[in-house]
């Protein structure tokens, strides 16, 4: 009979143990875990806080005593594993309820600590006032503290998942909330102006957003703190400081195991650490990506489940592997979605991948059928094959499910091609004949083929504006009066085909038009005709998103 200890509950720890007592009836399994709480749903945490999430019960996915009955584990929960000794294969544990610390044998132990918010080291960051957000007894402590002490206006530091999530439930809870964050955008996963379209929906519904701004020291005053950034003072009642995690990897790293120079630890697809009788999962672990292979600390929930389960395969020898983690994600902001899949541009372009991209911009369902809204799509690509690299898609309605097609795209290693292949579920209220999805896939199917070139929002301003190439808006004339980028001419679409001879044939023509269909249909107008043309992806929607 095998014996394994499982240090950590939640995704990784508990999918773990759970898989185990599927495949093995006879084994003796042992789980520690520090806190109370052996399974709980830690990203429900700040609906809770917000009041969207009413009832404490609803966050406790299984009790030690549920769990217990259910898979025959031995749940021991306020029970730390405070050190390894790798050479008697055993643990030390301290049980905070006796105040005893004994030592537990094991064959295989599986490792799930997690990963705990950064703290940063500045004046008053230990104010009473000051909370982070990991589990349930720091998200009671932040609502007991918000019922008691009934702040009306919020801090939070750190524009991640957590740190949004936050902001629109400290909202939601009738508080003013002013976001900082250090980078120039928020949500770091996906590109800057894509980000540029949640940073004016955040201040549409209140949010006072400050970017590129770092905080340097908390300082607390009668009734409130004062936050001192690099460029300024901000003031509220109370502060969440969500500036990201790190890899709780002490325990390993003391044992000996090997970590990366972030501290997570080092682990193969089977999970297995640098000792043969010791796994490790979840949001502690360094996970290659699915898409480039490089090696890198992504946590997310999904991947720990997965992991957990692997662990457990490996265990009783079955030889599964993990085969990366591609990020897909997705995040609530107010009615916004915000989800995201694969690489983004900025990494495939720090990494030196041969890659390009493009923007749609659809409709959520037929346009004819009441109540659809429109989502706004970038692609990544390989640039010679149309390989789909990542996605990110923002919207109010079916971002969710156009995001996973991408993302099981990504994981079948489909192109541009394939995407317009998709037989979609369509019906009114629900898609178009022609899903989001496969518009997306028949842009890149016509930049692979030829038939449009396509411009960036970056690359507008630096084209030349002396005559030497022809600048052509084709939006209608009261679109045009509405706004338009410097230098362009206004032809509508319509009008075009009977207003050929105003363009020189021999100067490149750069269309632009609102969200990139009609300057797409001019492109091959003017290309058919004897003219070199590119069509701005995204249109000036997209431009004006970032620079109006």
């Amino acid at each position: 009979m095998r014996k394994v200890l499982i240090v950590g509950g939640v995704a990784g720890g508990a999918s773990a143990a759970a898989r185990l007592r599927r495949l093995d009836e006879e084994a003796e399994i042992i789980l520690f875990e520090r806190g109370e709480y052996i399974s709980f749903a830690n990203c429900g945490l700040p609906y809770y806080i917000g009041g969207e999430i009413t009832s404490k019960s609803a966050l406790t996915l299984q009790t030690p005593a549920s769990f217990n009955a259910r898979f025959n584990v031995d749940v021991r929960v306020s029970c730390e594993v405070i050190s390894i000794d790798r050479a008697a294969k055993s643990v030390n544990v301290k049980n905070y309820v006796s105040g005893q610390v004994y030592t537990e044998t094991y064959d295989k132990l599986i490792l799930s600590p997690g990963a705990e918010p950064i703290k940063p080291n500045i004046e008053g960051v230990d104010s009473g006032r000051v909370f982070t957000l990991r589990n349930i007894p720091d998200t009671y402590k932040i609502k007991d503290y918000m019922d008691s002490q009934k702040p009306q206006s919020a801090v939070v530091v750190g524009g991640g998942y957590i740190g949004v999530e936050m902001a629109e439930n400290l909202r939601a809870a009738g508080m003013s909330v002013t976001l900082i964050e250090m980078a120039n955008q928020v949500i770091a996963p996906i590109d800057c102006e894509m980000a540029c379209e949640v940073h004016r929906y955040l201040e549409s519904k209140g949010v006072r957003l400050i970017l590129k701004s770092a905080v340097k020291s908390i300082a607390e005053e009668e009734g409130g703190l004062t936050v001192t950034l690099n460029d300024g003072k901000v003031s509220g009642e109370i502060l969440i400081m969500a500036i990201g995690v790190k890899p709780e990897s002490g325990l390993a790293s003391a044992a000996g195991l090997e970590v990366n120079e972030r501290g997570a630890i080092v682990v193969d697809d089977h999970m297995l650490t640098s000792d043969p009788d010791i796994y490790a999962v979840g949001d502690a672990v360094q996970a290659a990506d699915f898409v480039t292979g490089q090696k890198g600390f992504i946590p997310l929930a999904g991947p720990a489940n997965k992991q957990g389960r692997i662990a457990a395969d490996n265990v009783c020898g079955l030889g599964s592997r993990y085969k990366g983690t591609q990020g897909s994600a997705i995040l609530k902001v107010f009615e916004m979605t915000v989800a995201a899949t694969g690489v983004s541009e900025k990494t495939a372009k720090r990494l030196g991948l041969s890659y390009d991209k493009s923007y749609t911009y659809s409709a959520s369902h037929a346009g004819y059928y009441p109540g659809g809204t429109g989502m706004s799509i970038k692609m990544v690509f390989e640039r010679e094959t149309g390989k789909i690299l990542g996605a990110q898609v923002i919207g109010f309605d079916g971002v969710d499910k156009r995001c996973d097609v991408i993302a099981t795209a990504i994981r079948a290693g489909m192109s541009a091609y394939d995407l317009t292949e998709l037989e979609l579920c369509y019906a009114p209220p629900y898609s178009s004949a022609k899903d989001p999805v496969n518009m997306a896939g028949y842009v890149i199917e016509n930049l692979l083929t030829g038939k449009v070139k396509n411009f960036h929002w970056e690359d507008a301003a630096g084209l030349p504006r002396d005559g030497s190439v022809t600048l052509l808006d084709v939006r209608t004339p009261g679109e045009y009066a509405r706004g338009s980028i410097e230098g362009f001419v206004n032809i509508p679409l319509d009008d075009l085909r009977g207003r050929l001879d105003e363009l020189n044939r021999a100067k490149p023509v750069y269309v632009i038009c609102q969200v990139g269909l009609r300057g797409y249909l001019a492109a091959r107008i003017l290309t058919q005709n004897g003219r070199e043309a590119y069509n701005l992806s995204g249109g000036y929607r997209l431009y004006n998103t970032i620079f109006g």
